[in-house]
């Protein structure tokens, strides 16, 4: 296993998945932050400096497309990657929106198609 020893924060409100994306990503070499709200996440960023953030549409006290665009419009962390993930939001068509995520992912996903996408983020 190669030791990507790459930072991935992952925000979502269903611990399930939470726990799946852990393990998944830890297993690939990942270092994994979880975090199941939207209300410190600035601060947690700050903390770890996360080199890609995986962040669900859907949070339970925040809109993830509002904490995406605050991400891309601050100067601190504009250049982290984001990937939304969504199961009730097609953002395809507002990928390149100024404050728009760096890509997008529909749940259910394929976890191959996931790690898929966060290689071609920190990749670029």
């Amino acid at each position: 296993m190669e030791d990507k020893s790459k930072t991935i924060l992952a925000v979502d409100d269903n611990l399930m998945i939470l726990e799946v994306l852990n393990e998944i990503l830890a297993l690939e070499g990942y270092h994994v932050v979880t975090l199941s709200d939207g209300g410190d996440i600035f601060q947690i960023i700050e903390d770890i400096h996360p080199d890609l953030i995986l962040l669900d549409v859907m949070l339970a006290d925040l809109d993830g497309r509002v904490i995406c665009k605050s991400i891309k419009e601050y100067w601190k962390t504009r250049n982290i990657p984001v990937i939304l993930i969504s199961a009730s939001h097609n953002l395809e068509e507002s990928l390149n929106k100024p404050g728009a995520p760096d890509d997008f992912i529909a749940k259910p996903f394929d976890i191959y198609y996931l790690l898929e996408k966060i290689d071609k983020q920190l990749a670029a």
